[in-house]
């Protein structure tokens, strides 16, 4: 357990080392009020929730936990650390989840910033404050989600541009596979039971139903069965490095 905290300590504090954590909470900060009050249409809805705020949280993820994610072991690996790293008295596994408790706990800080949006629409109105609660409680999973699978997949290449890119894409096709769109190819030859195997998989089906305001067990084990999965490949994937 001492292993985990010292190493859990060491990659939290390295985010306020350099700037890189101040600009990304500006910009999440930012882009959260961009998408809320002019694309959201937070004012012209006329109703007292947060619903607009909500709404764009998977499309920010889809972007932003990538950036946070890409450096957890491609820059390891780049600098050589990752030797010294391998060193310690510390099973990988304890390590894998300090690293990503980590990086995790950053992004629950930048999304509790959010906080006077919660503000503003107790002021204006009388929001369901339960509905509002369960929200940012289904919107830190789903980003432990996208930081489960950034963390994987920077395991696998020394360069972090190429660690973002890929865990936008494979973070996209999570998203994509619950949208309408994609839901409707299926529709006309394929048995509802494939559709809604489809649509299980996507981290919108699950977090819509968790933004209502009920956190059904089923979505909790959606969540927990992805980040376990791709921590545990994670694993593998350090494990096999260091064998090599």
């Amino acid at each position: 357990m001492n292993g985990i905290l010292s190493i859990y300590k060491r990659e939290f504090t390295s985010y306020f080392v350099t700037p890189v954590a101040y600009v990304f909470i500006v910009i999440f900060l930012f882009m959260t009020g961009v998408f809320t009050f002019y694309l959201g249409a937070f004012y012209e809805s006329n109703q007292a929730d947060l619903e607009p705020f909500f709404r764009f949280h998977p499309w920010l993820y889809l972007f932003l936990i990538p950036a946070i994610s890409m450096r957890l072991w491609s820059d390891e690996r780049k600098s050589g650390t990752i030797e010294l790293l391998m060193t310690l008295p510390v099973s990988i596994t304890d390590t894998v989840v300090a690293k990503y408790l980590a990086a995790w706990s950053f992004t629950a800080i930048a999304l509790s910033l959010t906080f006077p949006m919660w503000i503003t629409v107790n002021y204006l109105g009388n929001p369901d404050n339960t509905v509002v609660l369960a929200s940012y409680i289904g919107s830190l999973i789903m980003a432990g989600g996208f930081l489960a699978i950034g963390s994987c997949i920077s395991a696998l290449t020394k360069s972090q541009v190429i660690a973002f890119v890929i865990s936008v894409v494979i973070c996209f096709m999570f998203i994509l596979s619950g949208f309408p769109m994609v839901l409707d190819l299926f529709e006309d030859w394929a048995p509802q039971a494939v559709i809604d195997a489809i649509a299980s998989f996507s981290f919108l089906t699950h977090f819509t139903s968790i933004k209502k305001g009920v956190i059904d067990i089923r979505d909790v084990i959606y969540f927990a069965a992805l980040i376990t999965f791709w921590l545990y490949v994670n694993v593998v994937i350090i494990e096999n490095k260091k064998a090599n």
